[in-house]
């Protein structure tokens, strides 16, 4: 039902992505010169719903850089970590709203075999090799290809990264699409394909604070995450292979609980990730995957997905070093991420959900983040 659902939502952005109906509608689409990257222009794309609400997009790693929603009592913030600057978006944290690949989350030792070969990664977080590399998506200048429409404004990101490119095999076309609807959803729509049997986990790095973007932390966040079971690690964050239940201990959010309630439990997980930096693996029984609700302004973040795992990180290394927008710090557990992909070490966890793609396949996934009052 989760699938059908997507995709139906997949084909209704396409549909109106084929006319160009902008000045027909109360939809605003702004695209600015951000600078310059490797002899390629970068821009800021801001898109406008009929509601006046806010997102900017830019080519450089696909990002998400500033999503402007109101609270219940019709106050505008921005609700994600970005910057204001290319130079502050080059030179800071790589993360921040990222298309991040080839490789989302950890890969043990930077090490991986397909049909017998190994291929070796840079290692960029320990001994592991983490969102594919210093030199990931999250790294590059994607072509953009922007579509203002009746119900709904799109860009389209697209890269071709080459063969060995971080040392993942296959010339790899990927895309994402960004959908600005006027329900307040950004519908992210994937789409990969390539010329040699490789490895593709592909996910979006935004950090969420309901409060605004630098205003406290998320400790208060009332969490629901429709997920029986996790993925434990190790002391260098690989998971170990077992397939934990999260009933009676401190990652059960399948009924809602404040982020900060149990993070700080004498619990080894707990332990081991400073907090939560966990994958979960989703029921997928309901249309709603995740509920991020924030009671003091009344904002909801919904997360929709066809992906089969979400990484839970509670900002447990933000330290005050790092700002954003309007100079504003983001210390410790500043903000949180749920990124939907696939599990950590999947190339060598045969018995996880696979990441294998061969030539002549197109791969497809859709994320959905909503956003809202109550």
């Amino acid at each position: 039902m989760k699938k059908i659902l997507l995709l139906s939502l997949a084909l209704v952005t396409l549909i109106s992505m084929s006319c160009n109906q902008s000045s027909k509608t109360g939809q605003m689409v702004k695209k600015d010169l951000f600078g310059t990257h490797d002899g390629k222009e970068v821009y800021l794309i801001t898109l406008r719903n009929k509601a006046g609400n806010v997102i900017r997009l830019t080519n450089f790693g696909a990002k998400i850089n500033w999503i402007e929603v109101p609270d219940k009592n019709g106050k505008m913030d921005n609700i994600t970590f970005g910057y204001d600057t290319f130079e502050e978006t080059v030179n800071g944290d790589m993360s921040f709203g990222s298309v991040v690949g080839r490789f989302a989350n950890r890969i043990a030792k930077g090490k991986f075999a397909i049909d017998g070969v190994e291929y070796t990664t840079p290692l960029n977080n320990g001994p592991n090799t983490l969102h594919g590399g210093p030199k990931g998506w999250h790294s590059v200048v994607w072509d953009t290809e922007i579509h203002a429409e009746k119900d709904s404004s799109s860009v389209k990101f697209s890269y071709l990264s080459p063969d060995m490119e971080e040392g993942f095999p296959g010339n790899v076309k990927v895309s994402v699409t960004y959908t600005w609807t006027d329900n307040n959803e950004i519908v992210m729509n994937y789409e990969w394909t390539t010329d040699k049997k490789t490895i593709v986990n592909v996910t979006n790095h935004a950090y969420f604070n309901l409060h605004g973007a630098g205003n406290g932390d998320v400790l208060d966040h009332e969490l629901t995450l429709k997920a029986s079971a996790f993925t434990p690690v190790d002391s260098v964050m690989i998971p170990t292979g077992e397939i934990r239940q999260v009933a009676g201990t401190p990652f059960d959010f399948t009924t809602p609980h404040k982020i900060g309630e149990r993070i700080g439990e004498n619990y080894d997980q707990l332990i081991l990730g400073k907090g939560y930096d966990h994958n979960y693996i989703l029921d997928n029984k309901e249309e709603v995957d995740v509920t991020v609700y924030e009671p003091v302004s009344g904002r909801m973040l919904e997360v929709i997905t066809d992906q089969p795992g979400m990484q839970l990180y509670t900002g447990n290394f933000l330290d005050g070093t790092k700002s954003g927008h309007g100079g504003k710090v983001f210390n410790y557990r500043a903000g949180m991420c749920l990124e939907s992909d696939h599990y950590p070490d999947s190339p060598n966890r045969p018995e996880f959900p696979s990441t294998i793609i061969n030539p002549g396949e197109t791969l497809k996934s859709t994320t959905i983040y909503r956003f809202s009052v109550k």
